[in-house]
């Protein structure tokens, strides 16, 4: 498994779809995820679930997000995913939604030690390509297991291992433990990736230095803010990070929407634009006023309109 750079781009759901890889691959990102992609799903053939796993003309390395529990389910899902172009699948056992969790899925897994590893052997046992894994720290703060849980997966073939250092009953509360990280590193022989609290240019670079870990996963902070990505790439670089002028920042908006609408039509990519389009404008002279407005835009044009008039306003 090879990665082009030490910052990654962390799969997000309902975010890190194809419009948002590009930008994050634009922006230099090592490598870019799919959004959690369901085995079952995949296996029934569901077309909404296949247009999440498309990467083609992407350039990669990208990893492509599956979440399930059982073998009969993630194995042909898998071989799915490889047939369809996938040269690299993550196992989410990380995700805390309540409709991932009550299935037992995603960071419930936490819960399951044993029924996680039938999960994960089956994905490296199905498949030629790399498999990863991406852990939480422990589903609550008297199940934190993340260390025993990470040596046993590293033993059955992954080719790393991803930790966010919050349990899932914190979600994305309070602070990311660090600490915990490190020691996942001194316990397993695989590459470790770091997540978790990545807000500044200087994050990842204080992450690889205070953990030992191999690689750095930006999520949240990327929220409207792909920069993030670069600045913090600058900073390992010993260079000195560059902010983007509130000009550059619709521009970007402005892209962003253009490829969501072209990537998923106009209906789809406008309603699902929406909330990231309110991250973009975020400090800007009026952006609450905007955030509403665009709240209530349906098409394309409109929105366009809207971002162009809020530029003014900052010009202003």
């Amino acid at each position: 498994m090879q990665i082009d750079n030490q910052v990654l781009a962390a799969p997000l759901a309902g975010i890190s779809d194809k419009a948002f890889r590009l930008i994050a691959k634009e922006m230099g990102a090592g490598a870019v995820y799919t959004e959690m992609i369901s085995d079952k799903a995949l296996v029934y053939r569901n077309q909404k679930t296949f247009e999440l796993m498309d990467i083609q003309d992407e350039e990669g390395p990208i990893a492509v997000q599956i979440f399930g529990r059982d073998p009969e389910f993630l194995t042909p899902a898998a071989r799915i995913m490889v047939e369809r172009g996938a040269q690299w699948i993550d196992f989410n056992m990380g995700c805390p939604a309540p409709k991932v969790v009550k299935n037992g899925e995603g960071a419930a897994l936490m819960k399951e030690p044993d029924v996680a590893y039938r999960a994960v052997e089956a994905l490296v046992n199905a498949v030629d390509v790399p498999v990863t894994v991406k852990l939480r720290k422990g589903f609550d703060v008297s199940s934190v297991n993340v260390l025993s849980m990470a040596k046993t997966i590293q033993g059955l073939g992954v080719a790393a291992i991803a930790v966010h250092g919050r349990t899932r009953d914190q979600f994305y509360s309070g602070q990311a433990d660090w600490q915990v990280i490190a020691e996942v590193v001194s316990r397993v022989d695989v590459p470790v990736i770091g997540n978790g609290d990545i807000w500044e240019p200087t994050d990842a670079s204080r992450m690889l230095a205070e953990t030992g870990c191999q690689a750095v996963m930006i999520g949240r902070g990327s929220f409207g803010n792909p920069w993030l990505i670069r600045q913090n790439l600058a900073v390992l670089a010993q260079e000195k990070p560059v902010f983007p002028t509130m000009e550059e920042k619709i521009a970007m908006a402005l892209k962003h929407l253009r490829l969501a609408v072209h990537y998923k039509g106009e209906r789809v990519g406008v309603r699902e634009m929406r909330k990231q389009l309110s991250w973009y404008i975020k400090n800007g002279t009026g952006a609450a006023r905007l955030r509403d407005e665009i709240n209530q835009a349906e098409d394309e044009k409109t929105l366009i309109a809207l971002l162009n008039a809020f530029l003014e306003r900052q010009k202003g």
